[in-house]
């Protein structure tokens, strides 16, 4: 009996040694030489956020992100509950720039599901140019080049919709 716990005790310490800190150490060193910028959360420098995390933008002069009200993003889109909170949201955009008659673009006004979503659809943007522009005083073709800047194609040429970084078009925007 002493003779089979003994084994037990050494290989629950050899398993532990090579599972618990040999492979998350190689893991971690690949990780790091091969893929430097997403094993370090994509960090802005200056302590600006993540590219890959959404931040809360409410200023008209930034491009305004998919909504972070802490609500829930698992609602029937044919709720009560879910109506109201995307006519919220249409109010705000409606009070923020009541100059614009375009029709809201959908991610503007519902969450993504994890609702740390850090991009927009490409419309969502071009729906915000004019707003922006006024309220800094660029022109509009600038705002736009500034988007195009921080704008990610489809993978692979086919996959997904070209998408917007709301941080990195903020950044930029607060540099000019």
């Amino acid at each position: 009996m002493k003779r089979l716990i003994r084994q037990a005790l050494v290989l629950f310490a050899a398993l532990t040694i090579v599972c618990g800190v040999l492979y998350p150490a190689v893991v971690t060193l690949i990780a790091e030489a091969a893929f430097q910028n997403k094993a370090n959360g994509s960090i802005i420098e200056g302590n600006k956020g993540s590219r890959l995390i959404g931040q809360k933008f409410t200023d008209a002069k930034y491009l305004i992100g998919r909504p972070d009200d802490g609500s829930p993003s698992n609602l029937n889109p044919a709720s009560s509950d879910m109506k109201k909170l995307v006519a919220k949201r249409v109010d705000f955009f409606h009070q923020l720039d009541p100059s614009n008659k375009k029709q809201i673009p959908i991610d503007l006004v519902t969450s993504s599901a994890s609702g740390v979503d850090p991009n927009i659809s490409t419309q969502a943007a071009a729906y915000q140019v004019d707003r922006i522009a006024k309220v800094r005083d660029m022109s509009p073709a600038l705002v736009e080049k500034i988007i195009r800047n921080h704008t990610t194609n489809r993978a692979l040429g086919f996959m997904g919709e070209p998408v917007v970084n709301v941080l990195g078009v903020n950044l930029e925007l607060d540099q000019n």
